[in-house]
């Protein structure tokens, strides 16, 4: 692998062409070679993977981390003697049926078979985080309180809020199912959210030793339930998410300032201002991140780093009108199940008519409707000025 030295945690990239089982191994173990492999497990160890289960969706529908890849995750860990774990707190309630329907339905029972554990422990802890930028106290799922590390393994997808779903945000899913709407809530501007995503990844540093970003086969569009599969055939790997996410958006076609998260580590010193600013470890015959970007990937990013300028509160304000996102109803979509009206949290949706209709004036765009809609009727709008700008930098 080509080496491009920095000062940043490295990020090593492995190619991958599909789920297949001989395939995912040989990519993960080229994946991690360069950054320490999994040199760390030590026998006895209980190592919690921490996957995007972000609901009850089938693997090809590429909106959670594939089976194939935990199982060969599982397998590795095993060979070192651990016990593996895996877990997540999709959207929903925090409950046996409803999670084990999500393991079911994801493929997951297959890990079972590889000597992996799924989560069955339902318990609540309440962290106190004075250190941290905006969350100063949180409520996180227990079961990663009996781990001795946690590897973080990750879905690479567009984003209605975030721009772009990773290893960042992925331990979102630390947050109890029912209580994710209320830290929405908590943190309605959208720097502050993405300040909390980076709280929670601060917290938990101390365990998690590796990201492993699943980007084999990705989700563009409407992401990130309802988007589009969209072929990459890549592993990312790191053991900083960050400096992860900082290549997994460029891959995607976009920069620092379009992902919120990464805009709020880089103002932490996190990582550089771009993906040339990383220790990159990439597959022979690949001498420049540019060479993996996929240049018409669909995004829906908004240049949200204008909403974190400092420009005065006028304009900011302005700008924020042009660019901003906001969910937006494809009618003849809607089922009138009332999901989006019931997960709401600043409880902006009401059904008229047997379909959804949202209050602009309440509604905090925290795009929590156009994610868990089971439909895909809830989409992302964006404005003509920003589809204008982002056509215009490709």
């Amino acid at each position: 692998m080509a080496d491009r030295s920095a000062t940043f945690a490295p990020v090593a990239v492995a190619p991958c062409a599909d789920y297949d089982c001989g395939r995912v191994t040989e990519a993960l173990n080229a994946v991690l070679a360069p950054i320490g492999g999994l040199d760390w497990v030590v026998e006895g160890m209980t190592v919690g993977i921490k996957a995007n289960l972000v609901s009850a969706m089938k693997p090809e529908e590429c909106a959670t981390t594939h089976p194939a890849l935990l199982c060969a995750l599982t397998r590795l860990l095993r060979e070192r003697g651990a016990r593996v774990i895996i877990g997540d707190s999709p959207g929903g309630l925090y409950t046996p049926a409803f999670v084990e329907h999500v393991y079911a339905a994801s493929g997951m029972n297959a890990t079972v078979a590889e000597g992996a554990e799924l989560n069955h422990d339902y318990g609540q802890t309440e962290a106190a985080f004075p250190e941290a930028r905006v969350l100063k106290s949180f409520t996180y799922t227990s079961w990663l309180d009996g781990c001795d590390a946690i590897i973080n393994f990750c879905k690479l997808k567009s984003h209605g809020m975030m721009g772009m779903s990773a290893a960042a945000k992925n331990l979102f899913g630390v947050i109890p199912g029912t209580m994710k709407p209320e830290y929405h809530f908590r943190f309605p501007n959208m720097a502050d959210f993405a300040h909390m995503l980076v709280d929670i990844n601060d917290y938990f540093a101390p365990k998690v030793r590796l990201s492993i970003v699943d980007a084999v086969e990705g989700m563009e569009g409407n992401g990130p339930t309802k988007g589009t599969p969209r072929h990459i055939g890549l592993l990312l790997a790191s053991k900083s998410a960050h400096a992860a996410d900082v290549l997994g958006a460029h891959v995607m076609g976009l920069s620092v300032a379009d992902v919120p998260t990464l805009l709020a580590a880089r103002e932490r010193g996190l990582i550089p201002d771009s993906a040339e600013g990383l220790t990159l470890l990439l597959p022979d015959g690949v001498d420049s991140p540019d060479a993996l970007v996929i240049r018409d990937f669909e995004n829906v990013a908004v240049r949200r780093s204008h909403l974190f300028a400092s420009k005065g509160v006028l304009v900011s304000r302005l700008l924020g009108t042009l660019l901003s996102s906001r969910p937006a109803l494809k009618a003849s979509d809607c089922v009138g199940c009332a999901k989006c009206a019931r997960i709401c949290p600043a409880h902006a949706i009401e059904m008229k008519g047997g379909k959804a209709v949202i209050n602009r004036s309440a509604c905090i765009r925290c795009f929590c409707c156009q994610e868990f809609c089971p439909t895909g009727a809830m989409k992302v709008h964006r404005t003509l000025v920003a589809r204008l700008l982002v056509r215009n930098r490709k």
